[in-house]
């Protein structure tokens, strides 16, 4: 059972690494095209983004993971030419669906700029980000399937391939474009994820083709004797997506709300739509990339825990799900509170590092506080997609997002709250249904939750590092040290005075380290000091 557990959190530190690479890029990139678009640009930029994530979420949300439980279940069972035959089917599926996605929203774009954002220019960005749903969606069956084989490597080198890709074309392009307009600008930046999901769909297609031999090796070794019809297939694949789909929408829709609510009721409460646009792009493109930054590690926890889960759940092995259920639940805390306390703790000094812009600390300082809240909620959705209840998770962030909005639409308007109203409902967004979620986990798996392991020492230990860097970090200035580098060394010891707590108290299993690379040696290391000691 361990070497199992030890796949699975190796699986999820593969796509975690990567996924900390590509959100690094992600992040670092906004912060040259801000300065080079402008906050206008980066709003314009915002603008188009939600609207192609809706599409998106229809054709990629669900039927990816419902590939990847799929696939694991039968793998497990045995049964390898069906989940070929699976990822097949999906294939056909994905491509359609993305294409037809693809045309719709080029045909809206006018519409959705002028009668939706009231604002022409965001019709060039919402074409040119069109053509990423078709790339994405077939790049998506190809990760799904790969997942549902619990094999993470290709997923993660496309990730990556994915980001230099879209990095790359976004600055050729918004460097060619801005000397035309700021619309044009941010056009040739949306045009971005198109040719990063190109980049990266090739990849696994080389990929595929070099493993298929092996693959095909595999299906020879085939215990099952029918294999499901196409309809069948189909059938399974929308029965398991639909609610996974419908989940996936409510955050697009959200931000696509955001994008309209907040801005006209900033326009209430007195700001111009040029003051309107920029406080949105503090919160959307400056804020929000940091928060989600964070929550590379969970992300990758959640895609991992779907197969695993479902290869459990096909075993009848309920230790292992609930083993594996709190292992999702606990790192989630323990990766999410230190950032929270340290987004909050250093907000200011963080955006003006990075964004040369010290008024979205505001907005950060309070989003800040999402992190954990949506890391959670991100771990306990693929547990509960993983066990097949996939209604749970959507009906609970619905019950979140209803929220947000009524928070969004009150505070936003008020003057002296402003922009800061919208970052609290997002948090609120996110506090609702991972609580909801959490009770639901603990319900079907039978997890037996220790508080004083999975909640009170991780909390004790981001308690004492968010003190000592709010403490070092005005040191530090006070020794003459610019508020850049201050920050940049207050970070740094952040981290070291976190893990260190962390390991002292008791926070941290051997298990924990030993899929780390090196991990076994750190724990040897360890022991001598009597670290692990009860």
């Amino acid at each position: 059972m361990a070497d199992r557990k030890d796949s699975f959190l190796k699986g999820a530190l593969i796509l975690t690494v990567a996924g900390f690479v590509v959100k690094a890029l992600g992040a670092l990139y906004r912060i040259p095209l801000a300065l080079l678009i402008k906050d206008e640009g980066m709003g314009l930029y915002q603008m188009a983004y939600p609207i192609y994530l809706i599409l998106l979420s229809i054709s990629t949300a669900g039927l990816p993971t419902a590939i990847s439980k799929m696939v694991s279940e039968d793998v497990a069972l045995g049964r390898y030419r069906n989940a070929y035959r699976i990822f097949l089917v999906s294939l056909l599926v994905l491509a359609s669906v993305g294409l037809f996605l693809t045309i719709i929203l080029v045909a809206g774009a006018e519409m959705l700029s002028v009668r939706v954002y009231k604002n022409p220019k965001a019709y060039y960005s919402i074409v040119s980000i069109a053509p990423a749903i078709f790339f994405v969606s077939v790049m998506s069956c190809f990760r799904g399937f790969f997942q549902g084989l619990q094999d993470m490597v290709p997923s993660a080198i496309s990730q990556v391939v994915e980001q230099i890709g879209r990095v790359v074309a976004v600055f050729i392009l918004a460097n060619l474009l801005l000397p035309h307009g700021v619309e044009y600008a941010a056009a040739g930046a949306a045009f971005g994820p198109v040719a990063g999901a190109i980049a990266g769909l090739l990849v696994l297609i080389l990929v595929y083709y070099n493993r298929k031999k092996y693959l095909l090796d595999q299906m020879s070794q085939d215990l099952g004797r029918v294999l499901e019809s196409f309809a069948h297939i189909i059938y399974r694949l929308f029965y398991f997506a639909i609610p996974i789909t419908l989940g996936g929408l409510i955050s697009p829709l959200m931000n696509m709300a955001d994008a309209a609510i907040v801005s006209g009721r900033l326009q209430d409460a007195g700001f111009s739509v040029k003051r309107a646009t920029e406080l949105f792009g503090q919160l959307t493109g400056m804020a929000a990339p940091l928060v989600n930054l964070p929550v590379v590690a969970t992300t990758a926890l959640s895609a991992s825990l779907v197969p695993a889960i479902a290869e459990s759940m096909a075993l009848n092995d309920r230790e292992m799900i609930a083993s594996r259920a709190e292992t999702g639940m606990r790192l989630s805390i323990i990766f999410g509170l230190p950032a929270a306390v340290g987004m909050f703790v250093l907000a200011e000094p963080i955006t003006v590092l990075l964004y040369k812009n010290a008024e979205a600390g505001v907005s950060l300082e309070l989003l800040s506080w999402g992190v954990v809240f949506l890391a959670l909620t991100q771990t306990t959705t693929g547990i509960l997609q993983g066990i097949g209840k996939t209604m749970i998770p959507v009906r609970n962030m619905l019950v979140g997002a209803v929220i947000k909005v009524v928070i969004n639409y009150i505070l936003t308007g008020i003057p002296s709250i402003n922009i800061k109203g919208a970052a609290l409902g997002t948090v609120v967004g996110y506090l609702v249904p991972s609580l909801l979620n959490a009770s639901q986990v603990v319900k079907w798996t039978n997890l037996k939750v220790n508080l004083n392991y999975m909640l009170f020492k991780p909390a004790l230990a981001a308690a004492v590092m968010g003190a000592g860097v709010k403490l070092v970090h005005g040191q530090f200035m006070l020794f003459g040290l610019s508020q850049n580098k201050a920050t940049i060394f207050a970070i740094a010891l952040g981290v070291i005075i976190y893990s260190l707590v962390l390991l002292l108290i008791g926070g941290l299993k051997q298990n924990d380290l030993r899929v780390l690379p090196g991990g076994n040696k750190l724990v040897l290391i360890l022991q001598k000091f009597g670290v692990f000691r009860r």
